[in-house]
């Protein structure tokens, strides 16, 4: 298939890119760069343009005419969306409906999503199903559901296709240091905590240390970044196969939580070097614990996770961190 991937030159974008050229597809990248990075676009064509432009994005859908989109590009920081919600809107929302639209308009039918745990708020028990109620407490996860619900009504009205993937904590590199993690500024905890260790970061700090788990730090369901790029082709795959014009939201995580400490213990363990580290005040629309069950993803796309021990994605992102993550952000 031709697939376009909107935010093909971020984390996890430029992660499942590989995936789908791996798999002898042909990729375009759609991304305005803001904060991905053109050395990450490497598995295909990329066209710079923002999902906003709603012009420049149906004319490449007219010119390109891809076979199914994965769709990453939005904003996905909890706290910011608090502090910011006008900005989540308009381009998670407006952006998403702008996509829609242009499928509707130029014959692409199949689409995947990137969604999040964070539609759930905070869950009534965990692992999570998808069957439980989504009450989302912070804008993000908010904009997130919304554009579930656009999928919805799309597929009703205009036969469109979708897969939305419900995430929990991506982490981790591409083995072979290819791609990885690259947000400036960084604030994802593995990350973090590898800059910490290496002297990069002076200050680092765990966001909360009160919460109601066994050492008081949250606790997530940490999945490696590969993992979820398999995932992606795979539900694109299935959509491209069945042309049902209809759709589903699936969970992707192991379904085994780890607390913020137990992560940094990890780090120190992979890594062979101490780790310092200072508590602060709960990061705003935190909930305590997400974990996921995994069940119907691996039922319905063949999904097993294969690298998301956390040994292994900390191994991962740590060979990125000191073999490719600063040629990829001088570079930019």
């Amino acid at each position: 298939m031709k697939i376009l991937v909107t935010g093909g030159a971020g984390y996890i974008g430029s992660h499942t890119c590989k995936a789908l050229a791996a798999a002898g597809h042909e990729v375009i990248v759609y991304d305005n760069l803001s904060t991905g990075f053109r050395k990450l676009a490497k598995w295909g064509e990329c066209i710079r343009g923002d999902i906003l432009d709603e012009e420049k994005l149906r004319a490449c859908l007219h010119t390109h005419k891809p076979e199914g989109i994965i769709h990453f590009a939005a904003f996905s920081q909890v706290g910011e969306s608090v502090s910011n919600p006008d900005r989540y809107i308009r381009n998670n929302v407006g952006g998403t409906l702008n996509i829609l639209e242009s499928m509707r308009d130029t014959g692409v039918r199949n689409i995947v999503v990137s969604s999040t745990a964070a539609v759930y708020g905070i869950p009534e028990h965990c692992p999570i199903t998808e069957d439980m109620p989504a009450h989302p407490i912070n804008p993000y996860g908010e904009t997130k559901l919304f554009m579930e619900w656009m999928l919805t009504d799309f597929a009703r009205a205009y036969g469109i296709s979708w897969t939305a993937l419900r995430y929990f904590n991506a982490a981790g590199a591409d083995p072979e240091s290819e791609c990885g993690e690259c947000h400036t500024p960084e604030t994802h905890l593995i990350p973090r905590a590898l800059m910490a260790v290496t002297g990069e970061l002076k200050d680092f700090r765990i966001m909360g240390s009160d919460y109601p788990t066994q050492d008081g730090t949250c606790i997530r369901d940490y999945i490696h970044v590969s993992d979820l790029a398999a995932a992606h082709v795979l539900a694109m795959e299935r959509l491209h196969s069945e042309a049902s014009g209809q759709g589903f939201s699936l969970n992707l995580g192991t379904g085994t939580g780890l607390s913020v400490k137990e992560i940094l213990h990890a780090v120190e363990q992979v890594t062979a070097r101490r780790l310092a580290y200072t508590t602060g005040e709960r990061r705003a629309g935190d909930p305590p614990v997400l974990v996921a069950d995994g069940t119907r993803a691996q039922e319905i796309l063949h999904w097993t996770p294969r690298r998301s021990r956390v040994d292994t994605i900390i191994e991962d992102a740590w060979n990125w961190h000191v073999s490719g993550r600063d040629m990829v952000i001088r570079a930019d």
